[in-house]
């Protein structure tokens, strides 16, 4: 079989990500990792300037917030506007793409975030079933 054909085969197959080779597990990746989850959240509210978004995602390094921009945008999910001003000017924001998932993601923070009291209650029962008895 022609590498064509293979290609023609593989898209008539229905996107499985839980198949190694499936191309939706990379865009999940990207998508749920620390930092492209806090990005497309943080893109979610609006327009960024590469540095304004770094403080707003707070702890990400300047190589990993590029890099996470550039697997974002290379998903489809972030545009990147360079504007010929000087200085030079870029700005990110999500694409329509990017927008539904980042609402889906939202949605999840939204939801840990209104439930972290029981989370960290869970946490403490399960520290304290496992620690060894005082001597």
């Amino acid at each position: 079989m022609s590498t064509t054909q293979e290609r023609t085969a593989e898209q008539e197959l229905p996107y499985d990500v839980f198949s190694r080779a499936c191309p939706s597990r990379g865009t999940l990746e990207h998508v749920t990792g620390r930092w492209g989850a806090l990005t497309l959240g943080a893109l979610y509210e609006g327009s960024f300037r590469f540095n304004e978004l770094r403080r707003r995602v707070d702890g990400v390094s300047e190589k990993m917030l590029a890099q996470t921009l550039h697997a974002l945008e290379r998903d489809g999910l972030v545009h990147r506007e360079a504007r010929p001003t000087n200085p030079p000017r870029v700005d990110y924001e999500l694409t329509a793409l990017g927008r539904e998932v980042a609402g889906r993601l939202i949605a999840l923070i939204e939801c840990l975030e209104g439930r972290m009291d029981e989370v960290l209650a869970s946490r403490e029962r399960y520290d304290d079933a496992r620690r060894p008895p005082a001597v």
